[in-house]
Order: structure tokens, then sequence, then C-alpha cells
């Protein structure tokens, strides 16, 4: 256990407000718990008007958030596990599996069926155009509502510092912001301060996948938890070198840090 007094706060803060207990893997604070369990913290965070920051971490999310690993151990951060390789280190180091396999391809449906209320999404990142289909998929096939979207190129850039006044001005219950690791999260970071949404969550490729401009594997592939097999074969150049080189780099910065 890491003596930093900034992972014992998270730690602590983490085990106060979620149902689950923490593993630390590769420097990072991962909470072990469950989607309904941590749907329920999430929306008892939102109705006390604190702020969440959460942050999905597969194996990509530990090689390349290193260099955020003391940012990220705060109070408002919630970090949770996604994905097999992750469960294969935490029993590999530590001789247990995660209560569950939470992603934001899931959890945001989730959270949609569960909300009791239609929730206010600000939806922020991809190419031109994709913001705007997966706000059309949010309304029509999650019956919610999205207050407003912003690409991650032209339209960010020229949107510039005003951005976060323009996301608090769109009354958003829900950010989503999809740059990529650790683009998403260095954002997430610098910018909480001047934010007045509640719940924040880097979503990597979610946004893809709401517009239909990339497929999910089919169910039977995520039961069997292949979906990264499935996500390799459709895009072999992007994803080979996360899926050789960069797992190998993930797995020793693991027992690098298995101690942290």
């Amino acid at each position: 256990m890491s003596s930093d007094p900034a992972a014992s706060a998270m730690d602590a803060d983490a085990g106060r407000f979620a149902v689950g207990e923490i593993v630390r893997l590769g420097g990072f604070a991962v909470l072990s718990t469950t989607q309904e369990a941590f749907a329920r913290e999430l929306f008892a965070a939102r109705e006390r008007g604190e702020q969440r920051l959460v942050c999905f971490a597969n194996t990509n999310f530990v090689v390349q958030c290193q260099g955020l690993r003391e940012r990220l151990a705060t109070p408002s951060v919630r970090i949770v596990n996604d994905g097999i390789g992750m469960d294969l280190a935490a029993r590999w180091l530590h001789g247990r599996r995660f209560a569950g396999n939470l992603n934001g391809t899931d959890l945001i449906p989730y959270l949609c069926r569960h909300a009791g209320r239609p929730l206010r999404f600000f939806l922020l990142g991809g190419q031109p155009g994709v913001a705007q289909a997966a706000a059309r998929a949010l309304r029509e096939q999650h019956g919610q509502l999205v207050v407003g979207t912003c690409d991650g190129y032209e339209e960010r850039r020229q949107a510039g510092d005003a951005l976060p006044a323009r996301i608090n001005d769109s009354g958003a219950d829900i950010l989503l912001v999809a740059f990529g690791n650790p683009l998403q999260e260095q954002w997430m970071l610098d910018h909480a301060a001047q934010l007045r949404t509640p719940l924040v969550f880097g979503v990597g490729a979610l946004l893809d996948f709401l517009s239909g401009n990339a497929r999910r594997a089919p169910a039977w592939v995520r039961r069997y938890r292949l979906e990264w097999l499935y996500r390799l074969v459709h895009e072999p150049r992007r994803l080979l070198k996360r899926y050789s080189w960069d797992l190998l780099v993930f797995f020793r910065t693991c027992h690098a840090r298995r101690h942290d």
C-alpha cells in the first residue's frame, strides 16, 4: 500500500462512498464493484451535489496514464476496471478478481435505464459529425436529452477556453469526454474545477459505438470477454501495438508498481 497521502485519501473516499474495495494496479487505486452498486454511488453523489470524474481503466489506460497517477489520486476521481487484462493482473498480483467488469459502453446505457428521469448529456469529442450522430442515438434509442455537443477537432479548437462555460450553460447532468487515453483524462483534470457538471466520464470510443461509426462485438463475444480480439480483427492497424507490445508494458508496469 502506498504511503502517498493523496492515494490514501482516494482509498478512504472510495471506501466511504462506494460499495466496493480498492485494488491497486499499475500505481492506480482501481475500485472493485458491480455496475449496480457503482450506479447507486454516482446517483447519490449527483444528489449531494458532488462531482465525480470517472475513468475506465483498461490495459491502455494503465500504460498511457502513468504520468497522471498523482493527479488522479483525488477524492472526486473514480477509477473502475474495464477488461480481462485488468482481471488477469489482479489475479496474478493479488490473487483475486474484480467484482464486476465496468465499461462505458455498458454503464452509460445502464444509467439511462435506471435514472428515473431522462438525463441531460453533453457530448465532447470524436470526429466531426460523430457526437451529433451519438446524440441522435441517445435521444431515439435511450430516451435521453442531449443538451450540447462539440467535436474533438476544429469545433473544440474554436471553443477554446470558453468550452467549460458552454458546458455549464447547457445544464448537463453528464459530460462524456471522448478523446482517448490520456488526453481525455488530462482534459477532465484540467477543467474539473471550472465545470458544474456532476458526472464526467472519459469514454474513449463510446461515441463511435453510439453513432454507429464503429461496431461493437456481438453479445456472445462479450460474454466470453473476447471483445478485444474482435476489435483487433476489425482495426488491426490501430490496435495491434496496443494488444501486443503495450500489453507487455502493462504487465511489466503492474509488477513494477505492485507495492504502490
